[in-house]
């Protein structure tokens, strides 16, 4: 080494030399790992709790101590001359030797694996080794990963009347043992969590048979499932629309139990196709109480209103069917005065404030129960 650093001063002027012998030791250091660096090791011998390997240029490495033990069972496959990945752990020990951990540099390769699955949102082939009442467990290269309940397709969704949570439990058990197309679409190596999800798997599969239908497009199908936040109904073999809550009829829906119920024959409008899911809408075929009203009341009416519910803006009013408007909790000053004035299914005395029926819009002041409101004709609720 000496040699060449006593050549290149005399070839070269002063202010190269220095340029020189910085690249020289930028080459030198890029062959030098790094602590965490993954590295290829060669497998020499086991002595007692030690295990050596070849590192080429870098030198001799081993595993002892704690990670001896935690990779004694891939130790004990290894024979003269077996490459493994192994991570560096310290560039050099108290020995001298360049200490190494097989264990970790095998969680960063799968979790690298793992990561580069997601992107890719390559399916794999899973079984079931659980259920709880969130959901599934499944496994992956020795991982435990979770299947939420909100991410099963729809044909496993459990479709129980009431969302019995118990009942639910007990619809997801009977896909223990079962084997699922899933996804990753979440990781968190630290904490070594995965989760999965089913509803992408079986994605070009629905997307051609969804290829022949177009939003607008009316279609009749039978109720498969009815559940707390719309109703699934069948379009074709393998192929279901969901209509949400907010799509089932014009007036407040709270419980679609209530209104349909499973076998039942309906039409309903898409008006949504995305990623082999179909949204319809049952509401978009009955007719829009909007329309109806539009001539019918004005600004600063006053007109009976039923309480239909309580938010964090205020109280929602409806004085037709189908037609309601917000009380906003500044009428009240606090959200518990609020409730002390108004009970849900009561009606009382309101005056509209707003009114904007082509954007279905109407904001509502209250009176006060002494208040006297003219006897409007109104659907009944």
């Amino acid at each position: 080494m000496s040699n060449i650093y006593a050549n290149t001063a005399v070839l070269l002027p002063e202010k190269k030399k220095s340029q020189v012998m910085d690249d020289l030791w930028k080459k030198i250091s890029i062959s030098l790992p790094r602590v965490d660096d993954i590295v290829e090791a060669k497998f020499l011998e086991k002595s007692g709790a030690r295990a050596f390997f070849e590192l080429g240029t870098m030198g001799c490495g081993k595993v002892y101590g704690r990670e001896y033990i935690l990779a004694k069972d891939i130790i004990k496959t290894l024979k003269k001359g077996d490459a493994v990945m192994a991570k560096v752990l310290d560039l050099e020990n108290e020995d001298g030797y360049v200490e190494l951990s097989l264990r970790d540099a095998g969680k960063d390769i799968v979790w690298k694996e793992a990561d580069e699955l997601m992107k890719k949102k390559e399916v794999l082939e899973l079984t079931v080794i659980e259920a709880n009442k969130g959901g599934l467990v499944l496994e992956w290269k020795k991982i435990k990963g979770f299947l939420p309940a909100s991410q099963l397709k729809t044909s496993h969704y459990p479709r129980v009347e009431g969302g019995d949570k118990e009942r639910i439990f007990t619809e997801l058990k009977k896909l223990d043992g079962q084997k699922l197309g899933v996804t990753i679409i979440a990781i968190d190596p630290k904490e070594d969590k995965i989760i999965f999800s089913e509803k992408g798997a079986d994605a070009a599969d629905l997307t051609a048979l969804t290829s022949k239908y177009q939003i607008g497009q009316v279609i009749e199908g039978d109720i498969t499932g009815v559940v707390d936040f719309g109703v699934f109904i069948k379009l074709e073999e393998g192929l279901e629309g969901l209509s949400h809550l907010s799509e089932l009829d014009w007036s407040l829906v709270q419980n679609p139990h209530e209104l349909y119920k499973i076998g039942e024959r309906v039409s309903a409008k898409i008006i949504g196709i995305e990623a082999g899911r179909v949204s319809l809408s049952l509401k978009a075929l009955k007719p829009d109480p909007w329309t109806s009203v539009a001539e019918k009341y004005n600004k600063g009416d006053i007109v009976q209103g039923k309480v239909l519910r309580f938010n964090k803006y205020g109280s929602l009013i409806e004085i037709e069917n189908g037609v309601s408007g917000l009380c906003h909790i500044s009428e009240f000053s606090t959200g518990d005065k609020m409730r002390e004035k108004l009970e849900i299914g009561h009606t009382y005395p309101f005056q509209i404030t707003l009114f904007e029926p082509k954007e279905r819009r109407m904001t509502l002041s209250y009176l006060g129960e002494d208040a006297k409101a003219p006897e409007v004709p109104r659907a009944e609720i």
